[in-house]
């Protein structure tokens, strides 16, 4: 079966991070991939957590509290463009992950925007362990969401192929703008 443009970043993120590994959650929203990469790095591993708006953050919390994943998780309510105050540059990251667009279920007029989102990726990049994974699910059917989408696929599409393997991810006969999965290997 083939998976959507999430579930495959599961599948892509499964293989990559193991027990210890620092990750970022670039867009905490609704918690769902910050419980994910928190099983998968364990106790001894670290998630650092991004979401701008207060609902995302205590949504997470509330979904940790219960899951008993708390401790290696870190929440900033705070943009992912200032992943560099918070993860130190030498921090070897194993994955990434970004859902672009607004908050399921929240203000639709609270969006990613792309100047900042490359910003993150470029400080995200350089912390990046060999062999590492950005995964961005790129949603663009809202207002603003094509020209985000455009200038991450510029970005995307001038990284060097000697030092990044970059995959676009996406079912082509679907209606409605479907989300597509941007996946930035680093060799």
């Amino acid at each position: 079966m083939i998976e959507n443009a999430l579930r495959y970043s599961h599948t892509l993120l499964k293989n990559t991070v193991v027990r210890g590994d620092k990750v970022i959650d670039a867009t905490v929203g609704n918690g769902g991939d910050t419980i994910l990469l928190a099983t998968l790095v364990g106790q001894t591993g670290t998630v650092y957590g991004f979401d701008i708006q207060e609902q995302a953050i205590q949504t997470t919390k509330e979904k940790l509290m219960l899951t008993g994943l708390s401790e290696q998780v870190e929440l900033y309510q705070q943009g992912h463009e200032t992943v560099a105050d918070i993860v130190p540059e030498k921090t070897e990251i194993a994955a990434a992950i970004f859902n672009l667009g607004y908050l399921p279920k929240g203000d639709k007029s609270i969006i990613t925007q792309g100047k900042t989102t490359i910003q993150s990726l470029n400080e995200i990049l350089l912390r990046l362990r060999k062999s590492g994974l950005v995964l961005i699910v790129v949603y663009y059917g809202h207002e603003g969401g094509k020209t985000e989408k455009e200038a991450v696929l510029t970005f995307a599409e001038q990284l060097p192929q000697e030092s990044f393997n970059v995959l676009q991810y996406n079912f082509i006969n679907q209606r409605n703008t479907p989300p597509f999965l941007l996946a930035i290997e680093k060799k």
